[in-house]
């Protein structure tokens, strides 16, 4: 996608994908059975929009303009367990979210054409989290929540779950123009990074070992398994977007692909929205699917993607090559 989301830190708001979400919506919690040969009495995880609708309340009855203490009382306090842990590690208050509707009120009015599509973008995470557990029947299924902030971030993700601030995308209008896709592909893409190991997620650039290959592959995975359930990709591209230009890309990531400086991964991740952002994802996804592509097993695959601690070795692996 083009937020990095992982564990709460969360890109700029005008930055790359995302990488990791917990999702609440407009109604009430999902509580329906994964069916299936590989999933039969599996629980599809709870999709919660409470908050969402909790926050209009508050919203409409100020006519738009709450007060930071309403806010407080009556949006926050009340609250999921998600959106207190959102409002903790992103700073969100009562007082931070009365600032941004002041500053941006468009992006709260904006919202509102989300809102009409939550439904359908439920309606399909099921159907995507269905297919990851007929897949992949030990996928871990976390609570998906949405919620609002103060404009930033877009999410975060972590094994707790993934949680969406929904004014936040919604504004993404450099994401996939259309707002129903943007969603679900954007959450399938935050699953993949649940699927990973712990340690995994948390890798940060600047950390040991976060190489460009390492991070890229984090976010292919993302991007992989959003494409695998979901039908499309987090991180929006324009059809024909890289035409005659992948061998290009490819050798000059082969050559910074041990590289670990902030500029280094600035030129691979991080680093939206543009035409050529964030392009660490594209070519991670393109290695994370030749090495699905070529396995002959595809579960063991899906043990081997998700569970990938090795870059070298698994690239090595993969069978993709440079402007393949």
């Amino acid at each position: 996608m083009t937020y990095k989301l992982r564990r709460g830190t969360g890109r700029p708001q005008n930055g790359g994908m995302m990488t990791r979400i917990r999702t609440y919506a407009l109604a009430v919690v999902l509580g329906a059975l994964a069916a299936g040969p590989a999933g039969a009495g599996a629980r599809l995880p709870p999709i919660d929009t409470s908050d969402v609708a909790r926050f209009y309340r508050v919203y409409d009855a100020a006519g738009r303009h709450p007060g930071a203490e309403a806010l407080a009382r009556d949006y926050l306090a009340p609250g999921s367990a998600a959106l207190h842990d959102f409002a903790r590690l992103r700073r969100v208050s009562g007082t931070s979210i009365a600032q941004a509707i002041a500053a941006r009120p468009q992006i709260y009015v904006g919202a509102r054409r989300c809102l009409a599509v939550l439904p359908d973008v439920k309606r399909r995470l099921r159907a995507a989290l269905g297919k990851l557990v007929r897949l992949y029947p030990e996928a871990k299924l976390a609570p998906i929540t949405f919620v609002v902030g103060h404009g930033k971030p877009v999410g975060i993700t972590d094994p707790a779950g993934v949680t969406m601030g929904l004014e936040a995308l919604c504004a993404a209008d450099f994401m996939d123009p259309n707002l129903e896709d943007r969603f679900v592909h954007t959450i399938a893409h935050e699953y993949g990074h649940i699927e990973q190991p712990a340690d995994v997620q948390a890798l940060e650039q600047g950390q040991p070992g976060a190489t460009v290959l390492r991070l890229s592959l984090i976010e292919g995975v993302g991007e992989f398994t959003a494409k695998l359930i979901s039908g499309g990709v987090g991180e929006y591209r324009p059809p024909g977007w890289m035409q005659g230009q992948a061998a290009a890309v490819d050798r000059a990531f082969v050559r910074d692909e041990d590289k670990t400086s902030d500029a280094d991964i600035a030129r691979w991740l991080y680093n939206g929205p543009g035409p050529r952002s964030d392009l660490g994802y594209w070519v991670g996804y393109r290695i994370v699917q030749a090495y699905y592509d070529h396995a002959a097993d595809k579960h063991q695959a899906l043990r081997d993607i998700y569970g990938m601690r090795h870059p070298h070795r698994f690239v090595a692996r993969s069978g993709w090559t440079p402007g393949g």
